[in-house]
């Protein structure tokens, strides 16, 4: 789903990094309200973690490929404004970096990649749990579902933005279909990977999941034959060990560096869904080079080593660690500008 540059003329791809640099900004003010001091360097870790993940392409149907997008899932871990910011540093990492995406497309990849699938699945994550039964597992369904739609609905924006900006002509309608229907086997494995991401996290640590606040239904007593809900017992003072996040971090960025630097390898080497299509319905023609087509980790490998492995294995390695510092950097900043609760009636009563 990168778009390159060249597939946009410039001055819809300027229109796009006006949409872009907006819901950035949205999404900077909005983060302030989701993020605390547990969340705040976690953000930073699902960014590394969506961009490890995003090297993993799995094949979907002959000759084509599909990779996590990630909106749906950030935007459950962390908040759909927060998510919007995760998925804009990825593709910030990965333009600048290795060359995955065009630049003068940053606006339109942030655009597609990042707003329309983080606000379609959120906007029906919270839909569905509304109706479904509030526990982890309708939680975990929900988020399955949520992913699921995000991808076709990201590949309808991008045919919408193509139909008025595109630089070749080519039947909209043909380019629609294909695109819908490629990404929504692609959606399948976006659906899997979010689902099996949430419930885990879910088991460790619910309270550490944006989406799971206060999803769990209250326990119910029976009193002379009918159900209320039993008293909630006051909080224990817990032991700031207890609260940590050090572990949920330390095992996220492990896993992260495994499936960059290790798994990654075995990716499928086969075109994605947009570079299929593109191909296919001659969207390709007007291509441009990239313009960090020089850099040294181009194409997710590193300049001047020869195994292809070792060299793609340190590039995911370099990209996560680069992705992990700059996106905590983002949100500890963001974290640092909330504005400071006002004190409540009782607290200017007492003083």
């Amino acid at each position: 789903m990168h778009v390159p540059d060249g597939f946009i003329n410039a001055p819809v791809s300027a229109v796009a990094g006006v949409v872009a640099a907006g819901a950035v900004a949205v999404g900077l003010r909005g983060a302030r309200r989701e993020l605390d001091e547990r969340t705040a360097p976690l953000a930073g870790l699902v960014a590394a973690f969506i961009f490890a993940v995003q090297m993993l392409n799995f094949p979907v149907a002959a000759g084509t490929s599909g990779h996590l997008l990630g909106g749906a899932l950030a935007a459950i871990l962390v908040g759909p404004y927060t998510g919007v910011l995760c998925i804009a540093v990825v593709l910030l990492m990965q333009g600048i970096l290795f060359a995955d995406g065009g630049l003068t497309a940053l606006g339109v990849n942030i655009t597609v990649m990042g707003v329309v699938t983080t606000v379609v699945a959120y906007a029906l994550f919270r839909g569905l749990t509304r109706v479904l039964p509030r526990t982890r597992r309708s939680t975990t369904v929900a988020a399955f579902v949520a992913a699921l739609v995000s991808v076709p609905a990201a590949a309808v924006a991008f045919t919408a933005i193509y139909a008025i900006g595109g630089t070749t002509d080519v039947p909209i309608g043909k380019v629609l279909t294909a695109m819908v229907g490629v990404h929504v086997l692609i959606g399948i494995g976006e659906a899997a990977i979010t689902a099996l991401t949430v419930g885990a996290v879910i088991a460790v640590r619910p309270d550490l999941v944006h989406g799971a606040r206060g999803l769990t239904a209250p326990l119910k007593l029976r009193v002379d034959g009918a159900l209320i809900d039993a008293p909630v017992a006051a909080p224990s003072p817990a032991p700031v060990a207890a609260r940590s996040t050090r572990k949920v971090w330390a095992t996220g960025l492990v896993a992260a560096l495994v499936l960059a630097g290790f798994v990654s390898f075995y990716a499928s080497a086969n075109p994605d869904g947009l570079e299929k299509v593109a191909a296919d319905k001659g969207i390709d023609e007007k291509v441009q080079e990239h313009g960090a087509a020089d850099s040294p980790l181009a194409d997710y490998g590193v300049k001047d080593v020869s195994n292809a492995r070792v060299s793609g294995g340190l590039a995911g390695v370099i990209g996560v660690g680069a992705t992990v510092v700059v996106g905590s950097g983002v949100f500890w900043a963001v974290r640092r500008r909330r504005t400071p609760e006002a004190p409540t009636t009782r607290t200017t009563e007492s003083v």
